[in-house]
């Protein structure tokens, strides 16, 4: 293949002939998979790019197709050193493990389907009056399955900063978080059949449990992705709300290859933790309850991680309020958010080094664009800056919050200026922490 738009090292060229007399069996089995535009699109094998060669790499859509295997475990930094600087320039990534390919090929094939399905659909922002009617009915269906939960303000932060801020609590959400929203209007917006054959979602944290609960309480079989060294705590918390754990290797890929055979097997539907519409407009809820409150707020923060929660307080503000800003809180550490908002495609962290644990993942394709139309800006902060505020809201409000719930406060009282005399929400995401290891 003629790679006209990434250059590479003319020396690879021969070297990528070698690769494709003596591709590996994993690779032999994909290939007869994805050849002559099986998933409607032209696949070339062993493609030279910059310094990388390319397992397999569609041009139309700038997807790469990685079989991590010896060669990959030999040269684990070198590669993904190569393949960062190739995500610069636009290429995306879906990787398998050389068993996956050999012994799980529907749930590869499934998700490769998938990866191309959503490359190839351009990105909408929703938009309308009937966005704003689904909102209101995403409102009404969740109600009886969540708290609307207090809004709470005090009046030493308000002197310290100089603003007028209200904090809404979705920390003492059902099961100490906003995901509840979500995951209720995931369930509840699917079939009755669909229901029957049960859900299913890969999480170690907080939407493990909102899934767990929400499925519970509509009497929906939930089966739980959890990599095999998530947090016994958390694995506590899914198996309280009768959630099934299924244990895979601690990978995204082998958490997409486990749902995706579960899907298969079971008939069940799968929720994306932030990037599915559902959950974004079950998210918006929060929002718009802080907006009933509070009609005249300046501006409300939220903190940032894979997008779900901004994007469905934006699609709030947008619809219900008079020219409320949306700001995210964003750790420097973790500022994939605020670098896509600038680049204009989402990027990805080389970094979690965070006490923010919630907000290590990355944007989706569905929130992504609703992120780039109506929020203002994304604000990042320093790990001290979000542990010091996050003590300030336990010491002086007297309730707890996770570390990544301060994330949006502690934006603010770095900017003070900014939000001088303004009205000011900040929506308290999650207060689900471990108390035996806290950060201050």
């Amino acid at each position: 293949m003629k790679n006209k738009i990434i250059p590479y090292n003319p020396k690879l060229k021969e070297y990528a002939r070698e690769l494709r007399k003596n591709s590996t069996l994993a690779e032999v089995l994909l290939w007869k998979n994805i050849k002559n535009r099986a998933l409607g699109v032209q696949f070339h094998r062993q493609v030279p790019m910059l310094d990388y060669i390319a397992d397999f790499y569609c041009h139309e859509i700038q997807l790469a197709i990685e079989i991590d295997g010896n060669s990959h475990d030999f040269k684990y930094f070198e590669d993904t050193d190569r393949q960062n600087k190739l995500e610069e320039r636009g290429v995306k990534f879906i990787r398998f493990s050389d068993s996956d390919v050999k012994n799980n090929m529907f749930s590869v094939s499934m998700s490769l389907e998938e990866k191309v399905k959503s490359l190839k659909t351009p990105l909408k922002s929703p938009q309308g009056d009937n966005l704003k009617q689904t909102l209101i009915q995403a409102h009404n269906r969740i109600k009886p399955f969540i708290h609307k939960t207090p809004v709470l303000s005090s009046s030493l932060i308000n002197e310290i900063v100089g603003a007028n801020i209200v904090f809404k609590c979705e920390n003492f959400q059902k099961m100490g978080a906003f995901k509840m929203r979500g995951a209720a209007n995931a369930i509840l917006s699917l079939s009755e059949e669909e229901r029957q054959r049960g859900v299913v979602t890969h999480s170690s944290g907080n939407f493990a449990q909102a899934v767990s609960l929400a499925a519970q309480k509509l009497d929906v079989k939930a089966y739980i992705v959890m990599p095999e060294n998530a947090p016994q705590v958390k694995k506590n918390g899914v198996k309280t709300y009768e959630g099934e754990i299924i244990e895979c290797e601690s990978t995204p890929q082998a958490r997409e290859a486990t749902a995706n055979k579960i899907k298969e097997e079971k008939g069940a539907s799968f929720l994306h933790p932030s990037n599915q519409d559902e959950v974004i407009y079950g998210n918006s809820t929060a929002a718009i309850e802080l907006l009933e409150d509070h009609p005249n707020l300046n501006v409300i923060l939220t903190p940032v991680g894979g997008g779900g929660l901004i994007a469905g307080t934006a699609l709030a503000a947008h619809y219900f309020s008079n020219n409320c800003k949306v700001i995210g809180g964003e750790p420097m550490e973790a500022d994939d958010a605020y670098r896509s908002l600038i680049s204009g495609k989402i990027e990805t962290n080389d970094s979690f080094h965070t006490v923010a644990d919630g907000l290590r993942t990355h944007l989706g394709d569905r929130n992504f664009p609703i992120i780039q139309k109506h929020v203002d800006k994304i604000i990042r902060v320093e790990e001290d800056e979000i542990i010091n505020a996050m003590q300030l809201i336990w010491e002086r409000m007297k309730i707890i919050i996770e570390p990544s719930c301060a994330v949006p406060f502690a934006a603010v009282l770095k900017n003070k200026e900014e939000f001088k005399n303004k009205n000011v929400g900040i929506i308290l995401s999650g207060g689900n922490v471990d108390v035996k290891n806290l950060p201050f």
